[in-house]
C-alpha cells in the first residue's frame, strides 16, 4: 500500500432538540463515555473514509449507501438490531467477506487515502495493518506463546520474538497472568484470558486499526469489565471499532456510534446506516426518530 496521508472533515451540525419528556427517556450514558466527548472529534485524523459503500451477496444488496469517517485513536461502536449488516460492514474495512461466495463492495473505501480494494492491493497486507478479535474466543491449540508467536512468525518478523510476545501480552493486560506458564495450553485458560489472547495475538504485528465483533456477547459481566477496561488502554495506541448488541456497552466504552437498521422493501432487507454522532447525542439527542425508537426500547 502507499504511504498514509491524513484527511480531515469536519462533521455536519445535528439537531439537537428534543423534548424534555423525551430526554428523560432515553437511557442514562456513563460518566466515562460522557467524558471522552470532550476532545473534538475534528482534530482527529481520519482513518477509514467511507463513501456510498454498498454490499452485495450475488445480487442481493445485504447493506446499502453507508458514508462515514472514522477516526484515530477514537473506539466507533456500531449498534443495531440483529441482521443490519453491521458485522458486515466491519468485515468489510479489512476484506474479511473477500472470501464469501459472491460477496461485492461498490463505493470508496479508503483507508488512510489508500483504497482496499484496488485490484494492486494486497489483501494480506490489509489484514495485517487492520486486525480483528471475534465474538467467540479462538485461541489455537497451541501453547499461550505459539499463540502470540504464530503470525509473527509467518509474516518473518522473528527478531526479537520473544520481547514481541511479551510486549503483546502487556498490551492485552495479559502478561502478569501467564508470565509462569507460556508453554502451557492456551485452551487452559478462563474465557475472558483467552478473549484477551486472541486480542495479543492480533497487536503482536503491530496493526493500526482493530476490529472487534462483539468481542464481550460470550463473557461473564467480571470478564467483560475487563474486555471493556482494555479497550480504553488500546485506544492510547490503537483506532479501534467495535460491533456490539450491548447499548450500554457502547455508551460505556464509545466516543462515536453508528446506528445501523433495516428497511424492509418488497420482501427484500437492506442495512442502512441511520445515524452516526458522538455517543452521547445518540443516546441522548438522536436527529432520527428510528434511532430514539432503538435506543429507548421501543423496537428492536
Amino acid at each position: 500500500m502507499s504511504d498514509l496521508s491524513p484527511t480531515r472533515s469536519p462533521e455536519s451540525n445535528m439537531d439537537d432538540s428534543r423534548s424534555e419528556a423525551d430526554a428523560v427517556s432515553m437511557p442514562l450514558i456513563a460518566p466515562l463515555a460522557a467524558e471522552q466527548q470532550s476532545v473534538s472529534i475534528e482534530t482527529r485524523e481520519v482513518v477509514f473514509d467511507l463513501k456510498d459503500i454498498n454490499v452485495y451477496y450475488g445480487t442481493a444488496l445485504a447493506l446499502e449507501g453507508v458514508t462515514m469517517q472514522i477516526y484515530k485513536n477514537v473506539i466507533t461502536a456500531m449498534i443495531g438490531p440483529s441482521g443490519c449488516g453491521k458485522s458486515t460492514f466491519v468485515r468489510s474495512l479489512n476484506r474479511m467477506n473477500d472470501s464469501i461466495p459472491g460477496f461485492r463492495l461498490t463505493g470508496n473505501a479508503l483507508y488512510h487515502g489508500n483504497d482496499i480494494y484496488a485490484s494492486s492491493v494486497d489483501p494480506v497486507e490489509v489484514r495485517r495493518r487492520i486486525g480483528m478479535v471475534f465474538q467467540k474466543p479462538n485461541p489455537f491449540p497451541k501453547s499461550i506463546y505459539d499463540n502470540v508467536a504464530w503470525a509473527p512468525r509467518i509474516l518473518g518478523m522473528r527478531s526479537g520474538l520473544d520481547e514481541r510476545v511479551e510486549q503483546a501480552l502487556r498490551g492485552a493486560a495479559l502478561w502478569d497472568e501467564v508470565k509462569d506458564r507460556l508453554k502451557r495450553s492456551a485452551l487452559g485458560l478462563s474465557g475472558g484470558q483467552q478473549q484477551r489472547l486472541c486480542i495479543a495475538r492480533s497487536i503482536a504485528i503491530e496493526p493500526d486499526v482493530l476490529l472487534l465483533d462483539e468481542p464481550a456477547s460470550a463473557l461473564d459481566p467480571i470478564a467483560t469489565a475487563s474486555i471493556e477496561e482494555l479497550m480504553h488502554q488500546l485506544k492510547r495506541d490503537y483506532t479501534l471499532v467495535i460491533v456490539t448488541h450491548n447499548m450500554q456497552q457502547a455508551a460505556r466504552v464509545a466516543e462515536r456510534t453508528a446506528f445501523f437498521s433495516l428497511e424492509v422493501s418488497e420482501g427484500k432487507r437492506t442495512g442502512v446506516l441511520v445515524e452516526y454522532d458522538d455517543t452521547t447525542k445518540i443516546f441522548t439527542r438522536p436527529s432520527d426518530k428510528r434511532t430514539e425508537d432503538y435506543v429507548t426500547g421501543r423496537f428492536g
